[in-house]
């Protein structure tokens, strides 16, 4: 029998036929179609076929070899190579993720049969959604910033996604990995909003990455997620303040060492609104100078106030801070008498301000309100347990 050239067949179908021959040889330099036919009865096929368009983004590159085996499989498109596994005999492999949106895809193949190697390329487009969903904000993001080992992860979208199965899909594509492992979970707090909590705090002085490989993801109604995001959380210090609001004071240790103790003067209790709260707070963010004014009151109205604050660290959504109280020095631990906030001397404001990390805990015990979980980042109010119930996945 005279030796064929290897030769590559493509057909229109559910595949692309990769059909292999034999390698090349010399021989009469011809190839006759009955000894080709003969030689290329077990195909290689490639899913999709080869020139296919408006793929479906959240499908599967599938690559198969009835004979012979896979060396190795390359996919190429949106800018970076798709991952993929090959089954345990190498006769098959699969992508393990989704494909970008309106891209185009090139499937290079190397294999051998009967020894003799072989390479096969197939290409193939996706769709481009008319609507789309994509990352708007990973937070913390601040480049730079170290946080607080009670510090949660927001990622906020760019449209509602409704519906168990599709925010499921959402919640696949979202891995948090910290250096020093530690369980968690992922929690709607919105069609639109993600928080991520751990069971326990963070272990300080580590990274956790979060990645949103989002590219490919369905939610359905025709809309794909339409890129990756990523981003870098760095924890820095173990810094937990606990305080009592009866004994006016609080008292914060760092990476277990107790570094300083503050005296202060809470809210005066004679109104819910004027009652500081107790519980598991986080510090939200840092203010050099603030003008409280009080809510719901306008001038001339009883209780109302406008004051300029210096050095505030909030720590709700209710318009709780540690600020600076030159005014009342004299009485910051012995007596309540602000409207709610912690009131602090000049010196240990700033010290307060200056050592603050986003996500630190500040435990307050001794008043008859207690923070509500979603008042702020009081996350830590709620149980672990009820809180993966949030999930998607739960």
């Amino acid at each position: 029998m005279a030796k064929g050239r290897l030769g590559v067949v493509v057909t229109a179908g559910a595949g692309a036929m990769l059909v292999l021959a034999s390698a090349c040889g010399g021989g009469d330099g011809g190839t006759k179609r009955g000894e080709l036919a003969a030689e290329s009865s077990h195909p290689v096929t490639v899913t999709p076929a080869d020139g296919a368009t408006a793929v479906k983004p959240d499908g599967t590159v599938e690559v198969k070899a009835a004979s012979g085996t896979l060396d190795g499989v390359t996919v190429q498109g949106g800018g970076k190579a798709l991952p993929g596994e090959f089954v345990a005999d190498r006769k098959s492999w699969h992508s393990t993720r989704t494909l970008v949106p309106g891209a185009d895809y090139t499937v290079s193949v190397q294999g051998r049969r009967n020894g003799k190697p072989v390479t096969v390329t197939s290409r193939f487009s996706t769709l481009k959604p008319s609507k789309t969903l994509r990352i708007v904000d990973i937070t913390p993001n601040q480049a730079g910033e170290k946080v607080g080992v009670g510090m949660p992860v927001f990622v906020r979208l760019n449209r509602a996604v409704t519906g168990k199965s599709a925010k499921a899909a959402v919640e696949r594509a979202l891995t948090v990995t910290p250096e020093k492992p530690v369980e968690g979970a992922w929690r709607w707090i919105g069609d639109d909003r993600l928080v991520y909590r751990t069971r326990t705090y963070w272990a300080p002085h580590q990274k956790v990455e979060i990645d949103a490989k989002l590219a490919g993801v369905s939610v359905g109604n025709g809309v794909y997620g339409v890129k990756d995001s990523a981003a870098t959380m760095r924890i820095g210090a173990e810094q937990i303040t606990k305080g009592d609001i009866s004994d006016h004071e609080m008292t914060v240790y760092r990476d277990g060492e107790k570094v300083r103790r503050i005296p202060f003067s809470a809210g005066n209790g004679s109104t819910r609104e004027y009652t500081t709260t107790s519980g598991v707070h986080l510090l939200m963010e840092r203010e050099s100078h603030v003008t409280m004014v009080s809510p719901g009151r306008k001038p001339g109205d009883p209780g109302y106030y406008k004051t300029d604050v210096d050095w505030a660290v909030r720590f709700s959504n209710s318009g709780e801070y540690t600020h600076s109280a030159p005014w009342n020095v004299g009485i910051q631990g012995s007596a309540n008498t602000s409207h709610g906030c912690l009131n602090l001397s000049p010196a240990n404001a700033r010290w307060y301000y200056d050592h603050a990390q986003r996500g630190d805990v500040l435990a307050l015990t001794g008043s008859s309100r207690k923070v509500e979980w979603d008042n702020g980042w009081s996350f830590w109010q709620m149980s672990f347990d009820k809180w993966k119930q949030g999930s998607a996945l739960s």
